[in-house]
């Protein structure tokens, strides 16, 4: 496939990194230096340029294009060059937002702009907050089976029951299959003599009620029955975190500096508590009770303050932080420095467009611990190399490694184990490090 993606910061350049192993790469930026950069780290192709000029997209071929991915840092651009390009060729279009008014106007208008697919960075970075803060010390999460099946990643926290447990002897659930274990910045395929370490992330799946179970079970104390979550920040993200958790039963208290904005807020978010206030007054925070909450949410406009946040609702006595890290690079010290979650718009943004991209007969693909492993969903066919097979004698035919997580089939959930037998119209998730992936989807 011949993919140009317009846009070398960083979500252009993760998105051309993860494609370029299978795909005929294309990658159009204004900036020479970003562009010659890319040249020699990626094997892409490079020009710089305007993707939002006819002649420049005509300099790519873009007529011979299959797919267009504008992911600029502007709205406008992204919404243009799909415009432009769908004019002179039929390449399917994707294009990056942050402003979701431009995602209800394409989604009433069944396409408008010239987008195929439009993703929206501010949703999608609140749906992420939202589902790793709905499940209790999780660092990641994601639905399979249309939420029949979940896959997290927890931090083995300090103290743990688990700690020093094999994973044959932390295995007592039901439907919870234990997949990986990511230690210093590797992938370990879990298997039954795995031990579990503090400072460990462990990948499990299964269904939601196990997966909670697990979770109740690897943090010492009580697992509060309702959260009690505050955002603070009422930027788009801290907004639309608000009205995702509103939907899930939740009533969280937001906190906002600005009295216009914080009264609009106030508004529009029913279930909210909206308090006006600077985040930073530690006295303010005591007098809010920010010692109780069980989740601290920092979506304020620039890393610094939602560091200073974050590690300050942590030394208060807030259960877990998470903070928006709009610098990818600053994930991992964020975490490092002792923030439960950090979560990068981009990195993010990267993920979803690369899954769309690559899914094809896939159900689904999730992407564990900043891309270091992934977890698909696949249907079984009557051609597939599983059917009526016992998962003993299928996995032979897999890279070493790969495991077979979970499976529904119709309306129930069926645990793997090596005796069953996989069938027709079974959906199986399988889990494996990313580097194996490409040889997983080219047996299925």
């Amino acid at each position: 496939m011949r993919v140009i993606v317009v846009g070398a910061g960083e979500v252009g350049s993760s998105i051309a990194r993860d494609l370029a192993s299978a795909h005929e790469v294309i990658v159009i930026d204004r900036d020479e230096d970003l562009v010659e950069e890319l040249k020699y780290s990626i094997d892409v192709l490079s020009l710089a340029g305007d993707g939002t000029s006819l002649a420049t997209l005509e300099q790519a071929d873009v007529d011979d294009a299959d797919l267009l991915i504008a992911c600029t840092d502007g709205d406008e651009t992204n919404i243009v060059t799909c415009a432009t390009a769908s004019s002179v060729g039929d390449p399917f279009t994707v294009a990056r937002v942050k402003d979701p008014e431009f995602l209800n106007t394409w989604e009433r208008a069944n396409g408008a702009f010239g987008v195929d697919y439009m993703v929206c960075t501010d949703l999608l970075t609140a749906n992420t907050v939202v589902n790793v803060a709905s499940l209790p010390s999780a660092h990641d999460a994601d639905w399979f089976a249309e939420g029949a099946i979940q896959i997290a990643e927890f931090a083995v926290p300090e103290g743990s029951g688990l700690c020093g447990q094999t994973v044959q002897e932390a295995d007592r659930f039901d439907s919870l299959t234990f997949v990986g274990v990511l230690r210093d910045g590797e992938v370990e395929i879990a298997s039954g003599d795995t031990r579990l370490e503090a400072g460990d992330y462990v990948v499990v799946i299964g269904t939601p009620a196990d997966v909670l179970e697990f979770a109740a079970e690897l943090v010492p104390g009580e697992i509060p029955e309702r959260e009690d979550v505050v955002i603070v920040g009422g930027s788009e993200i801290g907004y639309q975190c608000a009205k995702q958790f509103e939907d899930r039963g939740f009533s969280p208290r937001l906190i906002e500096q600005d009295g216009p904005r914080a009264r609009w807020l106030a508004e529009e978010l029913p279930r909210t508590v909206v308090l006006q206030s600077d985040a930073t007054d530690v006295g303010f925070l005591a007098r809010e009770h920010i010692d109780t909450a069980d989740v601290v949410v920092a979506t304020l406009g620039n890393d610094e303050q939602n560091l200073l946040i974050c590690l300050l609702a942590k030394r208060l006595g807030a259960r877990r932080a998470i903070a928006i890290v709009e610098h990818t690079a600053y994930v991992d010290l964020f975490e490092t420095v002792g923030i439960d979650v950090a979560i990068s718009p981009r990195e993010v943004t990267a993920e979803e467009i690369t899954r769309f991209t690559s899914e094809g007969q896939m159900e689904k693909i999730s992407l564990i611990h900043h891309d270091r492993a992934e977890a698909i969903e696949v249907e079984v066919d009557s051609k597939n190399v599983f059917v009526d097979r016992p998962i003993s004698a299928a996995v032979t035919d897999l890279p070493t490694g790969v495991v077979i997580g979970a499976i529904t089939r119709g309306e129930e959930y069926v645990t793997p184990r090596g005796d069953t037998v996989i069938k027709e119209g079974d959906h199986l998730v399988l889990f494996a490090k990313t580097a194996q992936m490409g040889e997983v989807t080219s047996l299925l």
